[in-house]
């Protein structure tokens, strides 16, 4: 079950790509499906931010999924930024820079993230951290 928030027109999505009711929103509500590799990242990125696990899970494919929660309220993410997407058919790369700060200290995670659409949905599989 998804967390049931009240959203406003003027709420900026956490993604960047507008408002949030026109944005992720949708895709976590369950509302509708991503319909490319880079919507679903930038929906995850957005349930991160929301602490919306039920959706992280949901989207993370069964053969690579944690047990454990993913989510951490002592993260405050601070931004997005989608640097290069690749996509052939059903299997797709988003390499993305999120921003964050922890206990008060700034940092970036830089990731290539792998993703693959099944009985046309996508799901996120795993990601390669680069580092600096």
């Amino acid at each position: 079950m998804v967390n049931q928030r009240s959203t406003t027109k003027l709420e900026p999505c956490p993604c960047g790509g507008g408002a949030l009711e026109k944005c992720c929103e949708p895709f976590i509500s369950g509302a509708q499906h991503a319909v490319s590799a880079e919507q679903l990242m930038r929906s995850r990125y957005s349930a991160y931010v929301l602490g919306e696990e039920n959706y992280l899970r949901e989207t993370w494919h069964k053969e690579s999924r944690p047990a454990e929660a993913v989510t951490d309220a002592a993260l405050k993410w601070l931004g997005l930024e989608v640097r290069q997407v690749s996509q052939q058919e059903d299997a797709a790369t988003v390499e993305f820079v999120a921003r964050c700060r922890v206990q008060g200290r700034g940092q970036r995670l830089h990731e290539i993230s792998r993703f693959v659409r099944e009985n046309g949905r996508w799901f996120y599989v795993d990601g390669n951290i680069l580092e600096k």
